[in-house]
């Protein structure tokens, strides 16, 4: 038999187990400090009359028996403030491990599918302009970057679609994962707009370093063709709809995919079995490789490290959400501001290696 006994203005309750030879009592929904039994009689069966004082005191009285308990409980709050002290251990937020739901199976699983779906969403879209009767030479340079709008659209709905869904059965997730969150922009520990300016100064601070230390052991410089921004160049400062639709994709679409997979779902996942500063490196090395630019990957190994420290430090992705989208909006719009000043980009791209 089970009864449950609540104190009176706390927080503070007990389940009581009773048979013929013992009797056991469990706390619920507090902190106890003590508890202290004393009881004449354990053949009691049931209970005539429960009270509790104010003061977590209780006098339950039982049939033939009478048992006395004392339970010395911590208020919310003052739980509360234990919690934040035991917290307060560490000594940075970005230490702190993300509480994954899923197995490594589910990991694995879900990687191979965004990368799998990407290539497809691609190789589909290519299969069906022909058929839509689209000749990409045919196309202006306007309709060409609406195109390029469109297909990051797709792509974008598409690895997010199978993220989101291969995730799904282990709702509901913790309030840290696959977090949006637009409020208190300015808040000192979590703050996504501080953190978010604090990390983009960081990371340019790093890439320009990195650069000027690569400059003294690099040889002749790397060839950019197969970068994607070298592709995108013919569009640059072409057109007002060529701007807007290229700061869509680079500085909305974009960020959102790769923040939501390599910071939201593949960082926060390693930290399962590696500490949070190690899955933050590990996240920006396959970033990195992502991309498919080796002349590039340091550069986007730093902008990687800082986009993870600075998701580690709100465990927001409003943050590196943030610094991707300035980041790569800002690259754009210099870009542009250039080419409308008639110097040739690409010569300048080249020689900044």
């Amino acid at each position: 038999m089970a009864s449950t006994l609540s104190a009176l203005d706390s927080p503070c309750k007990f389940f009581v187990y009773q048979n013929p030879n013992y009797l056991i009592i469990q706390s619920k929904q507090c902190i106890p400090l003590s508890i202290k039994t004393k009881f004449r009689s354990i053949l009691a069966k049931r209970f005539l009359n429960s009270e509790f004082t104010a003061h977590g005191r209780s006098n339950l009285l039982y049939s033939r028996s009478l048992l006395s308990v004392a339970c010395s409980y911590k208020s919310d709050d003052e739980a509360r403030d234990s919690a934040q002290q035991k917290g307060s251990k560490l000594a940075w937020p970005i230490l702190k491990r993300w509480d994954v739901p899923w197995p490594w199976q589910t990991i694995s699983l879900t990687s191979l599918a965004c990368g799998i779906s990407f290539v497809v969403t691609g190789l589909i879209e290519t299969q069906a302009l022909p058929n839509l009767g689209l000749n990409i030479g045919d196309l202006t340079l306007d309709e060409k970057a609406e195109l390029l709008f469109l297909d990051q659209s797709i792509t974008t709905a598409a690895v997010l679609g199978v993220l989101f869904s291969l995730t799904k059965s282990f709702q509901p997730l913790p309030d840290d994962l696959y977090r949006y969150d637009l409020k208190e922009p300015f808040n000192l520990q979590k703050g996504w707009l501080l953190w978010a300016g604090i990390g983009l100064a960081g990371a340019l601070g790093a890439i320009v370093l990195t650069g000027v230390v690569l400059s003294f052991f690099s040889g002749e410089n790397p060839e950019r063709e197969t970068d994607a921004l070298v592709r995108l160049l013919p569009l640059i400062g072409s057109s007002e709809v060529s701007t807007v639709c290229l700061l869509g994709i680079t500085g909305v679409l974009a960020p959102l995919l790769e923040e939501t997979i390599f910071r939201g779902f593949f960082m926060a996942s390693m930290t399962k079995w590696v500490p949070t500063p190690v899955a933050v490196v590990i996240s920006a090395a396959v970033f990195a490789l992502a991309h498919l630019t080796p002349g590039e990957f340091p550069q986007l190994f730093v902008l990687g490290t800082a986009l993870g420290f600075s998701y580690a430090q709100t465990r927001n992705l409003m943050t590196p959400i943030t610094i991707h989208a300035f980041w790569n909006s800002g690259v754009i719009l210099l870009l542009t501001f250039l080419q409308l000043q008639g110097y040739d980009i690409k010569e300048l791209l080249q020689a900044s290696q």
